[in-house]
């Protein structure tokens, strides 16, 4: 799957989600059917005081309750950046089709940094890594240096 010709690529949809965190690490992800986003969400874990709020689990949660089920055939996930475990876990069995992720993880990820999760669960998900990963890495970088202070 490729990023359609449009004026706004979906990564920068999941990056204006990123953008709407406020107090949580600017992640933020959308989930894609048929070419129409049916999920957008952001970070919320310190927001909400739940250890679950990261944006793929949110985007996941809402796009289920829309498509009434928790199978996600046909859809692809934007995200700003690699999935953790507990998320890239969640993403393998949802059944999400595509994942393109902006920044690398090298703490935490669990796609392609750390751990490859997709190849222990022997998914056939296509991911893609690296896409707008400068714009993606510096959100994460400006926060980082703004709560440093």
């Amino acid at each position: 799957m490729r990023e359609s010709n449009t004026e706004k690529s979906y990564i920068d949809y999941a990056i204006e989600q990123a953008a709407m965190c406020e107090q949580d690490v600017p992640v933020g992800a959308i989930i894609i059917q048929n070419g129409e986003i049916i999920a957008a969400a952001h970070n919320e874990k310190e927001s909400l005081n739940d250890t679950t709020a990261h944006a793929e689990i949110l985007a996941i949660k809402i796009a289920q309750d829309k498509l009434k089920s928790y199978r996600l055939k046909d859809c692809t996930m934007y995200v700003t950046l690699e999935p953790c475990p507990m998320c890239a876990w969640a993403i393998i069995n949802s059944g999400i089709e595509n994942l393109y992720f902006g920044a690398y993880d090298l703490q935490y990820g669990a796609i392609t940094s750390v751990i490859n999760l997709p190849k222990l669960a022997n998914s056939k998900i296509k991911i893609y890594g690296g896409i707008k990963e400068f714009e993606c890495k510096k959100i994460l970088d400006d926060f980082f240096k703004t709560i440093r202070k």
